[in-house]
């Protein structure tokens, strides 16, 4: 079972039917009382997308630090941010605002990239950012816009800790179904064809 964390986001339930055609899916506010409950049930974990910054999601950082060394997670834009900042990084306004935008993304081998093309197109939707200059001392960047060098994946480097600025789950983002199952397969995951 895979444990989405919905960061109150309207993209929550495109996202929440991307997985749920791979894999059984369970999907909570981050506020629920028994977010820990579920998130130490569940084989891996997936962070929406929502508004505000990270340091507003302290139930999300709450899991991220209580699990990551068990199971796999997966940050998708705030949830990615929160994975940066629960782990210390830089998270600091984007020299461009992203709200719907196309950007091409170039991939360095992570494992959530298995299968896909060096560089392809997604869609953004943010203001805030991992500072790119900043030497990531847990992480290895996976992938960057092509046009300002964002960071827009990381990969943590001993465990199975994924986070992407990007939307998965946006019909723009052409690879964000096999993103998903590559991180569905880090959870052990038998995949519903």
């Amino acid at each position: 079972m895979i444990l989405l964390i919905d960061n109150y986001d309207s993209f929550t339930y495109n996202l929440a039917q991307l997985v749920g055609e791979s894999v059984e899916l369970i999907v909570v506010r981050n506020d629920v009382s028994e977010l820990m409950d579920l998130a130490s049930e569940a084989n891996g974990i997936i962070i929406s997308p929502g508004p505000g910054t990270p340091q507003e999601v302290d139930s999300v950082l709450q899991v991220i630090r209580r699990f990551y060394k068990e199971k796999p997670i997966l940050g998708i834009c705030l949830g990615h941010q929160a994975i940066g900042h629960a782990f210390g990084e830089t998270i600091q306004q984007a020299e461009q605002i992203y709200h719907g935008k196309s950007s091409m993304v170039r991939q360095k081998k992570g494992r959530l990239f298995n299968g896909i093309d060096e560089s392809f197109p997604v869609i953004r939707y943010h203001s805030l950012v991992i500072d790119r200059d900043a030497e990531l001392t847990d992480f290895h960047v996976v992938a960057q816009s092509e046009e300002d060098q964002e960071i827009m994946a990381i990969e943590h480097n001993n465990y199975p800790l994924f986070g992407i600025q990007f939307h998965p789950e946006s019909i723009g983002t052409a690879v964000g179904e096999k993103i998903i199952k590559n991180f569905i397969q880090c959870c052990g995951g038998k995949i519903n064809e």
